[in-house]
């Protein structure tokens, strides 16, 4: 498949109300608006193109950027075009699909992961805190908790939003998945408030840290 041709199929499944909804969420520059779930179809029909990919991400249209995210294959990606796509989206739902395509899939993530946590770029750090996130919740063995904590403690109170969201999804997950830190989770919760006022739809569960970590929590007692 050729990039007019995917261009034109996202052209024609795009509509002016799903870009006013993303627009209302945070998507600004080039879009068709494509819905997400329209994506993966088209996505399974090209399987693995990575040069395709590359030409879908530097048109630097919304829905092509998170295409490109379903078809590169991370194996083969070389050091030099990582560093080049994890400070390029030009929005968190950029990022997260990178992160959770493209980034999680790396085979080296975890020197990547010690690297960014030190940049001052917002969707590196993103990407950092999103891969310090799997790793509390799949592999804790040699991680700093109590580091983590420290740090999200000093920072996220003043972090660019892009690096907020992330690294209080990393709190809840810590105080979820780590009893002996739970107490200390919550209690940064509480002291810095972040999204303790943030509305959710009905049945949903608020981003607020130490309501979240309490419902995951609950949650899986009542099902253990």
């Amino acid at each position: 498949m050729t990039l007019n041709e995917v261009m034109s199929q996202l052209q024609a499944l795009g509509s002016e109300k799903a870009i006013e909804m993303n627009t209302r969420h945070g998507v600004s520059g080039k879009q068709f608006g494509v819905k997400n779930g329209d994506l993966r179809p088209i996505a399974k029909a090209i399987k693995s193109d990575p040069e395709l990919a590359w030409q879908l991400w530097d048109s630097e249209y919304h829905e092509a950027r998170m295409l490109a995210t379903l078809i590169w294959n991370p194996k083969k990606l070389t050091e030099e075009e990582v560093e080049r796509l994890v400070s390029q989206p030009a929005n968190s739902f950029q990022s997260d699909w990178l992160n959770s395509n493209v980034m999680k899939a790396l085979p080296n993530k975890e020197a990547f992961r010690l690297k960014w946590m030190t940049s001052t770029d917002p969707m590196t750090l993103r990407s950092a805190w999103s891969l310090t996130t799997e790793r509390v919740v799949k592999n804790r063995e040699g991680l700093d908790l109590t580091a983590l904590l420290d740090r999200i403690e000093k920072e996220m109170l003043d972090a660019p939003e892009a690096n907020r969201w992330m690294m209080n999804y990393c709190l809840a997950e810590i105080g979820i998945n780590s009893p002996e830190h739970r107490d200390r989770a919550i209690a940064i919760g509480e002291k810095l408030g972040v999204y303790r006022d943030y509305k959710v739809s009905k049945g949903c569960t608020s981003p607020f840290a130490p309501i979240w970590i309490k419902a995951m929590v609950d949650r899986a007692e009542a099902t253990s």
